[in-house]
């Protein structure tokens, strides 16, 4: 799943966050992170744990300086990757979610995005949508505002 997963971040950073210099693209890899990390692994792994994304947050805090424009962008893999968690439904299996609090073992879990393969094309279609509203609302039809966004990954939610 791709779109899902952008979609549902980008929507809620938008209006969480409200940052007009929050980069995107960067929150985009993010939460697509733990599935491609994992997928490699052969299951639900270190990644979709909340450990995970925690130390992705303590390693940008800890090597980021701090008021940076790197900092800033840094932010958003780990921001993407707790979105992931949130998006795919990780917590449903605790073996895994909380990972090495409930057991050192992952007990052979799967990815959970792959355990739903009938449910995901409908989520893949509301993600499609979310990016579509994205799309119009910040006017990416615009040659210059999909530029900015190629170039900073910064999207500005217009005001009506």
């Amino acid at each position: 799943m791709l779109l899902w997963f952008i979609g549902t971040a980008i929507i809620s950073v938008l209006f969480v966050f409200r940052d007009d210099r929050f980069d995107y693209r960067v929150l985009a890899l993010g939460a697509l992170l733990p599935d491609l990390i994992d997928v490699f692994t052969g299951g639900a792994w270190v990644f979709h744990s909340v450990l995970g994304s925690v130390l992705a947050l303590v390693l940008v805090m800890a090597f980021a300086r701090r008021g940076t424009a790197a900092r800033r962008m840094s932010l958003a893999i780990p921001i993407g990757m707790f979105m992931h968690l949130v998006f795919d439904g990780a917590f449903n299996n605790t073996k895994v979610f909380w990972w090495p609090f409930a057991g050192l073992n992952f007990g052979g879990a799967s990815i959970p995005s792959f355990d739903r393969i009938g449910l995901d094309v409908v989520l893949e279609i509301a993600g499609a949508a979310m990016l579509a509203w994205v799309w119009r609302t910040n006017n990416l039809s615009s040659p210059r505002a999909r530029q900015e966004f190629f170039r900073t990954g910064r999207l500005v939610l217009e005001k009506k």
